[in-house]
C-alpha cells in the first residue's frame, strides 16, 4: 500500500468513504441544530469546502457524497419520527432535551440508517456510530449510543448486534 510520503495516497475503500460520510453527516446535523443552517446550505458547504478538502491545515478524508447527502436529508425529512423513537429508547429519567446536539445528531443519523438502509448490516451501523461517539466523548455517551441503537435495531429490524430475533 503506498504511503502519503511517496506522493500517492492509498485507495480509500467504499466502506471507509461511507464512514467518513457518516462522521461528516453528524457534524453537518450538529451545525444545522446549533446554527439553524438549512439542509441545502449545509450540504453545499460540506461538498464544496470540507469533504476531501483541506480546512485550516487539516486534510479531510474523501467521503461518499451520496451517502452524506442521504443521511443529512433523510434525518431532516424524518426527524419528527426519529425523535420520538429516541425518547422511547431512553430511560425515563433521561429526556431527549438532556442530550447535547452532538449526541442527538449521532442518534438521529444512526436510527435513520437502521430504518432506511436495510442493505447495511445492523452491526455495521451500530459499530460505526459508536465509533463516532468515541471520537467526541470519553465517558458514558458511547455506551448510551450503543444501548439506544441496539434497542432500536431490535424494534426496527427484529435484530440486535447482528443477532436476529423474532420478526414482528
Amino acid at each position: 500500500m503506498p504511503s502519503a510520503k511517496d506522493g500517492q495516497s492509498p485507495a480509500v475503500k467504499t466502506a471507509n468513504k461511507r464512514g467518513v460520510a457518516r462522521l461528516a453527516a453528524v457534524q453537518a446535523l450538529y451545525q444545522m441544530d446549533v446554527a439553524g443552517t438549512g439542509v441545502l446550505e449545509v450540504v453545499a458547504e460540506y461538498e464544496a469546502h470540507r469533504l476531501g478538502k483541506e480546512v485550516d491545515g487539516t486534510q479531510y478524508l474523501d467521503a461518499d457524497p451520496q451517502w452524506f447527502r442521504a443521511i443529512v436529508s433523510g434525518v431532516v425529512a424524518d426527524q419528527t419520527s426519529l425523535d420520538p423513537m429516541i425518547r422511547q429508547a431512553l430511560m425515563e429519567d433521561w429526556p431527549l432535551s438532556r442530550l447535547d446536539s452532538t449526541l442527538r445528531a449521532i442518534l438521529r443519523a444512526g436510527i435513520w440508517e437502521l430504518k432506511d438502509r436495510v442493505d447495511v448490516p445492523t452491526a455495521v451501523i451500530v459499530s460505526e456510530y459508536v465509533d463516532i461517539a468515541k471520537a467526541f466523548y470519553t465517558d458514558e455517551e458511547p455506551k448510551l449510543v450503543n444501548a439506544v441503537l441496539d434497542r432500536l435495531a431490535f424494534e426496527i429490524r427484529g435484530e440486535s448486534k447482528g443477532v436476529k430475533g423474532p420478526r414482528r
